[in-house]
């Protein structure tokens, strides 16, 4: 296959980024990231430094918050290319934007590369979860999961290209439309759907609404799933929009409850996660129990990224991040610690970076949120004592 651009050349729209950054506290100690993996993909982007004050003396372990850019529209999915820089998705735009490697006097370049046709954008839908192929380098290909006049779908590109659509007719709404999308440590292509108002899909497994789905990279069931001819791989689900695998390869996906509990599950395969029949935990062996849950007013969280031994959930209403430590076998090690409560209004996407620090984005311009006029910001979190991030 012959070289080509990444994607075509745009003039770029540029995006400040703010230089200076906030040193935040966490309420206790003990919680840390861990050394980060050596990154395969490339080098990470050339950040701006950040600035932070000496944290406080004391039992805490400080966390230094930096904006890597603002003036962005409801982004919603974070992929990284080879090359450390992030191509992440606006939902009510349609546009796919690249974020570095890059930078200049103002921090990280972003570029409008894309934008999607046939997105609808209404509601809770519109441009989704975003995922780079695992062979970029040779076949230049990404995934989108986007909503229609029709349905909810999922088609695979070229920057630049027209998309060609893999897994149709999953079913849409003006909610629960889930759109998480990711490839995961066995080289498969995972999408979680939501069940678009329709309660009882998500026990129907012929229904491919409130499931997370584990597919080919032509939309086929991947081989293994535990419905023969079925690209259902959990169900149960109410609408999952954030999913992600720890050190030991466990999936893990964050669930929007209705009125009592938002959760945590540890997603195995044909695992059924009760709804509409039970929300939060129960006694009915037919349902797994989450790992973790919360009141819907302290939570309703969308992504969920995974470093370590440690997951991080960002929130919506509950407008924090969460943060949850394992133990080597998978339990939950202590009491889930917050982090950035209030500060930054709500918070959309959580994204593991090939340089071991969490992106986060904001999503206070998707009609539900208060706009800052800096809003919405990608932020990238790095642990001071060298936890997360390497500097």
């Amino acid at each position: 296959m012959s070289a080509r651009p990444p994607y075509p050349r745009k003039s770029p729209l540029r995006v400040v980024v703010a230089a200076s950054c906030t040193a935040l506290l966490l309420a206790t100690a003990g919680c840390s990231f861990g050394e980060p993996e050596p990154d395969p993909a490339g080098e990470p982007p050339n950040l701006p430094t950040p600035s932070a004050s000496a944290p406080d003396s004391g039992a805490g372990q400080p966390v230094v918050t930096t904006m890597l850019a603002k003036g962005l529209r409801v982004p919603w999915g974070i992929a990284f290319l080879p090359d450390g820089g992030a191509l992440v998705t606006e939902r009510d735009s349609g546009r796919i934007l690249q974020v570095g490697p890059g930078s200049g006097r103002d921090g990280l370049t972003v570029t409008a590369v894309q934008t999607v046709p046939d997105v609808s954008a209404g509601g809770e839908g519109g441009l989704l979860g975003i995922a780079v192929s695992p062979r970029y380098a040779s076949d230049r290909t990404i995934f989108v999961y986007h909503t229609t006049e029709r349905d909810n779908r999922i088609v695979k590109l070229e920057l630049g290209g027209q998309p060609t659509p893999i897994l149709t007719g999953i079913p849409q709404a003006g909610i629960h439309n889930g759109g998480g999308l990711a490839f995961g440590p066995d080289g498969y292509l995972y999408a979680s759907t939501g069940d678009a108002g329709n309660r009882e899909a998500s026990q129907d497994r012929k229904n491919v609404g409130g499931k997370i789905l584990r597919i080919t990279a032509d939309g086929k069931p991947a081989p293994g799933n535990p419905y023969p001819g079925s690209p259902v791989w959990s169900l149960g689900h109410r609408n999952v929009q954030g999913f992600a695998w720890d050190a030991g390869k466990r999936m893990h996906a964050v669930e929007f409850g209705q009125n009592t509990w938002d959760e945590i599950n540890r997603i195995t395969p044909g695992g059924n996660y009760g709804w509409p029949q039970v929300e939060g935990k129960s006694d009915d062996k037919r349902y797994a129990n989450p790992l973790v849950q919360w009141p819907t007013s302290a939570a309703s969280c969308s992504g969920l990224a995974a470093s370590g031994r440690l997951l991080l959930t960002s929130c919506l209403r509950g407008q924090r991040l969460w943060l949850v430590e394992l133990t080597d076998t998978g339990t939950v090690l202590g009491q889930p610690r917050e982090l950035l409560t209030g500060k930054y209004g709500r918070l959309r996407a959580a994204v593991a970076a090939p340089d071991g620090s969490i992106w986060v984005t904001t999503s206070n311009h998707d009609g539900r949120g208060k706009p800052a006029p800096e809003d919405d910001r990608i932020l990238r979190l790095v642990f001071s004592d060298g936890g997360a991030g390497r500097g």
